[in-house]
């Protein structure tokens, strides 16, 4: 324990480590009950021993061929002490320059500094004291205040031997975000959990600070089979001594175990995700621990192909590998991470044969110029690179066929043209070459349905509902339908959400009550109230939030004591997230749906301390002020958006309607023309922006946002109307009598259309 008490100390440079902080650890376990054999008396009894970490140094002498794997390897240097052995970069008075910042790499009494510009655009010299990977990059920890560390935005590229800028083409303020010395680079939250073992983020809100702790600074043995105690307890014992185990007494079971299994093993550090708490290394089911990112604009080109720092999961889920019972240790070996085959003898192991290692399938010399040629790999076509952080390839791991077709169609990237092979040449000339080799005949993608719904076409919904609700597509890929679905309200999509909730996939039933919605509150009730009592953490929670506010009188007992006791367990988990802004924007929502105005301004506004440019947070702030009649502050709040990225189309549709309901028409009408221009499927959007320039006798101008939200919902009846009475304050009765006429057979019961359609006759036939 020395050296972990010394790493601890060292984290704490600025903050004391009360007794309390030593004993979370310990405190925060669950107990197990043991046997143990009482001395002296000879009679069994149960015990409540704590299971604990006790790191790798327990578990050398049983499994010194898999610690001899795992030295050296990319998990046992993702974080280390900084010192001789372990920096790579150079600190030997080196210099680099990026824009008008200097930073200056040395070393004195053995230490390693930077001199560099820091908080506020003040230069000064800063301490490394931790380094952060190893290949093909290294990064530099630097202790700040309040138990932060901070992750410099200049870091070593190994392979070129040189300084580079992690954000090249970026000039980035001290104020912001992303700054070297601001939560975009702050280790404690954005890196810790998944570069060391027994993470504890230790975020205190009020202070503002950490008291970050981990058993072991790198990735280790625990990471993967959790804490060890009770293992290491009964390995002590003489083999004839132990008590049967089906898992040699290990708390996470990593042999015989399916390959979704294996996969979920990795996904908690190895995804793209939002953090549901301290990652406490039991295996549980990932949803109780985080909830992954879908595929996200953003995030994800439109046929899931990674945009952004996605890292593995989200992909490798997609592909027909994972629908196929392949896992991640048929690639790589678990202990030293490297693949377990090179080259196609890696897909080889199960595509045996000649079929694929072949020029008939591939089409490309293994040997060009003399040199070995890159386009026989299977990799190169099935597993495209791009680089992340400038410098780190990584392979989409989705394993897909290439589609330059969809490039043609949807814009998404093609292998043929990714990773330098034909980035000369164009899309036609792939496309024309991948027909020639393998025909016209090409299949429907889910990317083309998720593109339609990004842009918001009309005619997206109906595939959406189809892609949502089909089972042979990845559950990642049906949620991704349900999140785009919200945007097109109708009978049919509350069918699609109502189904999704009874989805076996965890994944399906939380994105589907983001978007749900009901005709009666007391059928919204009826629907979510269910989902309280989900055996998965993420669905809970997400179902207590969409019920805060439900008036007891709707709910039973039963059900107001779940409903309180998740929404404690909501505070808990956006309470560990609080150095983010989502977490904060998340407890506002929280607190304006149970009518507390104060505690939710307060939550908004520390989400927007923390992130300025977090722009949910300023919406929903604003959408408060203007609820509580504070609406000079709400449209100061809308104003700022806007004037920091005028195509914030959401902000500028509440802007507009603000400006509406202050009976200032003139400058409503121009944010809600921005709305309609930019929400080509939100149909009231439209609806409004015509109203307004109705009112303004903008007559003319306003029946084309009409006509759009009508065209959105043929049968909605409000559009319907405002069309018809558009057409009567202009004198088109002819016109005015078609729409009055679908009135009628939209509703009809409804007199308006009926008196519509006689003002309408009467009009014609006295001219």
């Amino acid at each position: 324990m020395n050296e972990q008490t010394t790493e601890i100390r060292d984290l704490r440079r600025w903050s004391l480590l009360g007794l309390w902080a030593s004993l979370a650890i310990v405190l925060s376990i669950p107990l197990y009950l043991v046997k143990e054999r009482v001395t002296g008396g000879g009679v069994d009894r149960l015990l409540v021993v704590p299971d604990s970490f006790v790191g790798r140094e327990s578990c050398v002498s049983c499994h010194e061929a898999a610690t001899q794997a795992w030295l050296g390897s990319d998990h046992d240097n993702a974080m280390d002490v900084a010192s001789e052995s372990t920096v790579v970069g150079d600190f030997a008075n080196a210099v680099f320059q990026h824009g008008d910042v200097t930073s200056e790499f040395y070393r004195r009494d053995d230490k390693y500094y930077v001199r560099t510009e820091g908080p506020g655009g003040e230069v000064g010299e800063f301490e490394v004291a931790y380094t952060f990977g190893i290949e093909p990059l290294q990064q530099y920890l630097i202790p700040f205040p309040g138990g932060r560390l901070q992750s410099l935005s200049t870091a070593w590229d190994v392979d070129r031997g040189e300084w580079f800028f992690l954000y090249p083409d970026q000039d980035i303020p001290p104020d912001d975000w992303l700054h070297w010395t601001r939560g975009g680079q702050n280790w404690n939250g954005m890196c810790a959990e998944c570069h060391s073992t027994n993470l504890v983020k230790g975020y205190d809100s009020d202070a503002k600070t950490f008291s970050t702790t981990w058993s072991e600074i790198d990735v280790s043995c625990e990471a993967c089979h959790g804490p060890g105690s009770r293992h290491v307890d009964w390995a002590e014992l003489p083999p004839m001594a132990r008590p049967p185990s089906d898992n040699y007494e290990l708390v996470i079971t990593t042999a015989d175990i399916t390959a979704r299994q294996q996969v979920e093993l990795c996904a908690p550090c190895h995804s793209r995700r939002s953090e549901l708490g301290d990652y406490d290394h039991r295996g549980l089911e990932l949803l109780d621990s985080q909830l992954p990112a879908v595929l996200r604009e953003g995030l994800y080109h439109p046929d899931g192909q990674i945009l952004e720092e996605v890292y593995v999961y989200g992909s490798f889920v997609q592909s027909k590998m994972y629908r196929n019972e392949v896992r991640c240790s048929d690639c790589h070996d678990v202990h030293s991470l490297q693949l377990v085959e090179e080259g196609n003898r890696l897909c080889l192991q199960c595509h045996r044969g000649d079929t694929y290692d072949s020029y008939e399938h591939h089409f490309h010399q293994e040997v060009y110029q003399g040199e070995p040629s890159d386009g026989a790999l299977c990799v190169k076509c099935h597993m495209a690179e791009q680089p992340f952080m400038v410098v780190d390839w990584r392979a989409d791991h989705s394993i897909r066929l290439p589609r330059p077709d969809l490039t043609l169609e949807i814009g998404t990237p093609n292998a043929c043209s990714q990773s330098g092979c034909h980035d000369d040449q164009t899309a036609e000339w792939s496309a024309r070459y991948y027909r020639q080799w393998y025909g016209e005949a090409k299949k429907p993608h889910f990317g083309t349905i998720i593109a339609a719904g990004r842009e918001g076409r009309r005619n997206a919904r109906d595939d959406l509902i189809r892609l949502a609700g089909d089972e042979l597509y990845p559950a990642i890929v049906r949620a991704t339908a349900l999140t785009l679905l919200a945007s097109y309200p109708s009978a049919e999509s509350t069918a699609a959400f109502n189904r999704a909730l009874a989805d076996e996939e965890a994944l399906l039933r939380r994105t589907a009550l983001s978007g749900l919605s009901a005709s009666t509150a007391e059928a919204y009730v009826e629907l979510v109230t269910p989902l309280l009592f989900d055996p998965v953490k993420a669905v809970r929670l997400e179902a207590a939030t969409r019920l805060a506010g439900t008036p007891a009188e709707m709910l039973e007992q039963y059900q107001q004591d779940a409903l309180a006791e998740t929404l404690t367990e909501y505070r808990e988990t956006m309470g560990y997230s609080l150095d983010f802004a989502h977490a904060g924007y998340n407890l506002g929502n929280l607190y304006s749906r149970l009518g507390d105005a104060r505690s939710a301004e307060r939550y908004y506004l520390s989400a927007i301390e923390i992130d300025d440019l977090f722009y949910p947070a300023k919406m929903n702030l604003g959408i408060l002020y203007n609820s509580t009649g504070r609406n000079t502050e709400a449209e100061r709040v809308f104003r700022e958006v806007m004037e920091a990225d005028p195509e914030e189309f959401e902000v500028a549709y509440l802007l507009g309607l603000l400006l509406a309901e202050l009976d200032r028409i003139d400058e409503a009408v121009e944010f809600l023309g921005i709305a309609s221009d930019g929400l080509p499927a939100r149909s009231r959007a439209h609806y409004n922006y015509g109203l307004a320039l109705q009112a303004l006798g903008r007559l003319v101008e306003a029946e084309r946002p009409l006509l759009k939200a009508l065209e959105n919902e043929p049968g909605e009846y409000d559009y319907l109307f405002a069309l018809a009475d558009h057409y009567v304050n202009r004198g088109e009765w002819r016109r005015a009598l078609i729409v009055a006429d679908r009135m009628i057979v939209a509703q009809p019961e409804n007199r308006l259309g009926s008196d519509i359609r006689a003002l309408a006759e009467g009009e014609l036939r006295r001219n």
